[in-house]
């Protein structure tokens, strides 16, 4: 017997619990079917426990700036990574927990475990239970690729699914691909007494398209563990251990940790029987202002679209696909400007529109500020690295900014926010800006800027006229 219900929804992730979400607000029926784990990838395997790591790694990082505060002592301190870890799990788990709790947890049969397979844009089989849905959305996430050469080395070589079950940390590790988890880890591994080599086949870490922030972040960075860059990475057995080899360098480690992006968690799923051509992933193209795919009663929402693969983006665009699944509507949404973080130390943060989109326009201005003189990063001993904000020249419509700084996680908030509502450079700086903090960085980023625009006030900067 077919069971009928209004809405579909495959992938229990964070795009997949927000369409639910949005589903049931609209009073309707639907089934939430998810195969493998439940907990989001976030709680589980990536930002929460990569965070946990990196506050003790940062924790235990801090001992090296103790004496020169006239704290004694700080040489002598050790860390228990078998203790570590178990921290790290045990948050791990709380938060796994609390997601659980608040959704999956209060579902009777609406709950389906098992791997759904799409028959046609309105129906599906999973755990040969036949499903007749009015709309479909697909939420399924994505995998880190692992290349099947090197699946074959055993568990030698590791991914983000793998790392966080370690009982104790290798002595040495190769860290292969230096985006965002790969750089997180890679300092965090360093800061916790693991010789770490980074590799990456680009000449750029964290996904920065602005050389001069990126030849700072390398700079930065690179004094804590050495990067092979522009090369890639050839992977063989050496008795116990893993050699790896880039261009004329080699190495033999411990442990090689994988982090060469993920792929959409489409196989199995049968796409091919939606009736509309696939890329060369295996997807549909789809609207990412309605997320809807083409005229059909299917939806797409998460990692698995592979469009920008952040916990804000993946509920965003599970509230737009539950919302339009549950009216088989195609409203269009506003999506925000990009705000992306590295939680290295300094922070790394790519706010709206990035230099790769604006290089080639010849009205952009680009102002800056070095973290070098700021009084709180100083204090604070971490008054390294740059911020780059870019703006409109006529106007000073702010667009976009970069930086590598400490507290980056909120000055990006803060840059996202001005950008979000379409304010001038002049809009910010009258602001208001407390002495000391490291938000003043921000504001001698904009004063720099200021004086590029063409269009000034006849006012003082920083003081808004009645």
């Amino acid at each position: 017997m077919t069971r009928k219900v209004d809405v579909a929804i495959i992938g229990a992730g964070t795009a997949g619990l927000n369409a639910m979400g949005q589903v049931r607000r609209a009073g309707k029926s639907f089934v939430l079917i998810n195969g493998g784990e439940l907990g989001t990838t976030c709680a589980r395997v990536g930002c929460m426990p990569s965070k946990a790591f990196i506050q003790v790694a940062e924790d235990f990082h801090r001992r090296h700036i103790l004496k020169r505060e006239g704290i004694m002592g700080g040489n002598g301190l050790s860390i228990d990574h078998e203790e570590m870890m178990e921290h790290v799990r045990d948050l791990r788990d709380t938060f796994v927990d609390r997601v659980l709790g608040s959704t999956t947890d209060h579902l009777d049969d609406e709950l389906i475990e098992g791997y759904a397979r799409i028959t046609g844009p309105n129906t599906l089989v999973v755990n040969e239970e036949e499903i007749e849905a009015k709309a479909i959305v697909i939420a399924t996430g994505s995998s880190p690729i692992l290349p099947r050469a090197w699946a074959e080395l055993g568990d030698a070589v590791m991914t983000t699914d793998s790392f966080f079950e370690l009982e104790r940390m290798p002595d040495s590790v190769v860290v292969l691909g230096l985006g965002v988890i790969g750089l997180e880890l890679g300092q965090a591994l360093a800061r916790v007494g693991v010789e770490v080599i980074g590799v990456d086949a680009m000449e750029r870490i964290s996904g920065l398209c602005d050389e001069v922030v990126n030849r700072h972040a390398i700079e930065i960075i690179g004094k804590e563990f050495p990067m092979w860059l522009g090369a890639e990475a050839e992977l063989a057995p050496a008795s116990e251990m893993i050699q790896v080899k880039v261009g004329e360098r080699q190495v033999e480690v411990d442990r090689v940790l994988v982090c060469i992006g993920r792929r959409p968690n489409v196989e199995g799923l049968g796409l091919e029987n939606l009736g509309v051509p696939l890329d060369e992933r295996g997807l549909p193209e789809y609207d990412r202002a309605t997320m809807r795919v083409g005229d059909l009663p299917v939806y797409i929402a998460g990692d698995v679209d592979g469009d920008v693969p952040i916990l804000h983006e993946a509920g965003d665009e599970g509230k737009i696909a539950g919302y339009n699944a549950a009216r088989l509507s195609s409203e269009r949404f506003v999506r925000k400007p990009l705000l992306a973080i590295t939680f290295c130390d300094p922070n790394i943060v790519t706010v709206g529109a990035t230099w790769e989109e604006l290089k080639d326009r010849d009205d952009i201005v680009v102002g800056e500020m070095p973290m070098g003189p700021v009084g709180r990063a100083l204090i604070m001993g971490k008054n390294k690295g740059i911020i780059r904000v870019y703006a409109e020249k006529q106007s000073g419509k702010l667009l976009g900014g970069v930086m590598i700084a400490v507290k980056g996680e909120s000055l990006g908030h803060l840059l996202n926010w001005l950008i979000q509502q379409e304010m001038t450079v002049f809009d910010a700086l009258e602001m208001t800006y407390y002495h000391p903090v490291v938000e003043e960085a921000l504001q001698a980023a904009f004063n720099n800027l200021a004086s590029q625009i063409e269009q000034q006030p006849d006012y003082p900067i920083g003081l808004k006229h009645e």
